[in-house]
């Protein structure tokens, strides 16, 4: 078995999470700009070498391989790269194999790929949600239909694929919708994670007043649900409840309350071939420019050991930081792939 890469402070890093494109049919308050400027098609990577820096990393001891954008669904023949990952899954348990392929997406285009998609090899998805309301869907979302996410959630249940609903928590716009969001995910046998909002771009949303301490929210839950702790994981951040009522799990991730970077054993490659080795960091490596330039496997596989081994100790978000400074992360989350 291969055996993974050690950053600077011991940690294993088992799971890359990949940009395919940083455009999305939606403009949600906490991801993006309402009026965005997307990147020229020549500075995103292509399947060929998105499927190379992939099995550098496979090479180098990653075992779960998570597809973001933007919406992901929304690339062109997006399928083939799926496909293409999917023969890792495959691949003898002695050698560089994956033991996991999995997607983000908003729901919106679930009803045409969720059967390929397990076709290809994926088993479980993250539907990323706020709100169960379809006027309130459409104002975070910008331009969302809830009914189409609705119904690719269905699809994707239909398709075999298990789904965790994921749910920005915010202040003023989905903080009356917890109960409901827990009791439905019961209904549709899904996981509900529940997220912190996090600084990174310019939304024109203000986050600061939005912001809500997942303690608060899960302390609350309590006073209505029965929540069972567990050592579950899924290899993100996530720390799991089950609800006894329901028999699902709640997960809450919460980069603002409670620092859970001891444990990070993730990296992130955006569409344009930057290494972001933490997503609060807005430090990359550039792993397009030598791999255009010709670079070889064994010099790809340099690249990304030594990217690992400055992965910094932990995150550096605070919401509060004025616009002028340095730390402050100015690149949207749909850039870095969630």
């Amino acid at each position: 078995m291969t055996r993974p890469f050690l950053d600077s402070f011991g940690r294993a890093v088992t799971y890359l999470r990949v940009s395919v494109t940083d455009r999305c049919d939606m403009r949600c308050l906490y991801c993006m700009a309402e009026d965005m400027t997307f990147l020229p098609k020549p500075e995103i990577l292509s399947y060929a070498e998105l499927e190379r820096i992939c099995g550098a990393f496979i090479h180098s001891g990653v075992r779960r391989i998570r597809v973001t954008g933007g919406e992901p669904l929304v690339r062109r023949d997006v399928m083939s790269f799926f496909s293409a990952m999917g023969e890792w899954l495959r691949r003898p348990d002695d050698g560089p194999r994956l033991d996991e392929l999995t997607l983000t997406t908003n729901g919106s285009r679930l009803g045409e790929f969720a059967a390929p998609l397990h076709a290809a090899g994926v088993r479980r998805v993250n539907v990323s949600m706020d709100s169960l309301d379809p006027a309130r869907f459409a104002a975070i979302t910008r331009r969302g239909n809830l009914h189409k996410t609705l119904d690719g959630v269905r699809a994707a249940r239909e398709a075999g694929l298990k789904i965790r609903i994921n749910t920005v928590a915010m202040a003023g716009l989905n903080d009356d919708e917890f109960d409901d969001m827990v009791a439905w995910c019961g209904q549709i046998g899904a996981d509900l994670c529940l997220i912190e909002t996090m600084p990174m771009g310019e939304t024109g949303d203000d986050r600061l007043n939005r912001y809500i301490p997942l303690d608060r929210v899960r302390a609350d839950l309590a006073r209505r649900w029965t929540l069972e702790p567990l050592t579950y994981r899924t290899g993100g951040p996530a720390r799991y409840v089950r609800v006894a009522e329901t028999g699902q799990k709640i997960g809450f991730i919460t980069p603002m309350s409670h620092n859970f970077c001891e444990s990070c054993n993730r990296v992130r490659l955006s569409c344009t071939g930057q290494l972001y080795s933490c997503l609060g960091h807005e430090g990359a490596s550039d792993l397009r420019g030598p791999l255009r330039a010709g670079m070889d496997e064994a010099g790809l596989l340099r690249l990304v050991q030594e990217a690992i081994g400055r992965k910094p100790r932990g995150h550096d978000f605070m919401l509060d930081r004025a616009a002028d400074d340095p730390a402050r992360i100015s690149r949207h989350m749909s850039v870095t792939g969630g």
